[in-house]
């Protein structure tokens, strides 16, 4: 139990649905395989080796978080040689997401982890990860699969204009309108393509989004209520995914 105590794991919960939804959905897409499997534990590690390093930086704990990047990267390493062996292309989605990790980087050591473009640029590679994971089945991005990662990253951009308007902005009128005409253009888009039907996985984000704007409610409120959206969002995703996309 000690050892588990010790467990350097990243606080950010919203993260953990960017790292899985985009992932599910691009699976789903490219056709489900055993694959999947040392691909996502992999891309896990990877994901919890970004923690310690990003820390590292800026912690005087250097050291230990370095000690615990080492472990999860290497457990990454070893583990993606599998889906790697299967399709050595997959390659080039690390590559696609070097640029935004460097910008991850540059803000931790700016030490302004919670800035926007950081935490777009962290949106961009949990979605290159979902690409990913449809790619290495079919070895093809699919115009269904681009579209879905694409509205994946539309959500949690959003998801992120909602929660920076209720804590960390809440007292900036100007997040207030980023948030409210973010999500209204996103909708007025929608219906203007070929895609309208997804309107149906964002519905509650814009009700959460202009219902709850202002009033007060305790950080952990706020974070069920976006467990349940990310929920009902992926759910959403494959109904329609599975009735309208896929032959």
């Amino acid at each position: 139990m000690a050892t588990v105590k010790k467990l350097v794991i990243p606080k950010q919960h919203g993260a953990w649905a960017m790292l899985v939804i985009p992932f599910l959905l691009g699976a789903y897409i490219g056709g489900f395989s055993w694959i999947h499997i040392p691909l996502f534990i992999g891309w896990l590690c990877l994901y919890l080796a970004t923690y310690p390093l990003l820390m590292a930086m800026k912690n005087k704990r250097k050291p230990f978080y370095i000690k615990w990047f080492a472990l999860y990267f290497a457990a990454a390493a070893v583990i993606l040689l599998f889906p790697l062996m299967y399709r050595w292309e997959i390659i080039y989605f690390g590559m696609a997401m070097t640029p935004f990790f460097l910008i991850n980087i540059y803000y931790g050591k700016k030490k302004k982890d919670r800035a926007f473009f950081n935490d777009l640029a962290a949106i961009a590679v949990f979605c290159i990860g979902g690409l990913a994971s449809s790619f290495i089945v079919s070895g093809e991005i699919t115009k269904e699969a681009f579209i879905t990662i694409m509205l994946c990253f539309l959500f949690f951009v959003g998801s992120t204009f909602y929660v920076k308007t209720m804590i960390r902005e809440k007292n900036n009128p100007n997040y207030k309108w980023l948030s409210w005409g973010f999500h209204v253009f996103l909708m007025i888009g929608l219906v203007a393509t070929e895609y309208a039907v997804f309107i149906i996985a964002y519905i509650p984000s814009v009700i959460r989004a202009v219902y709850f704007y202002g009033k007060k409610m305790p950080i952990l409120k706020i974070g069920l209520i976006e467990v349940g959206n990310a929920v009902y969002f992926c759910f959403a995703m494959f109904m329609i995914i599975n009735l309208f996309m896929l032959p």
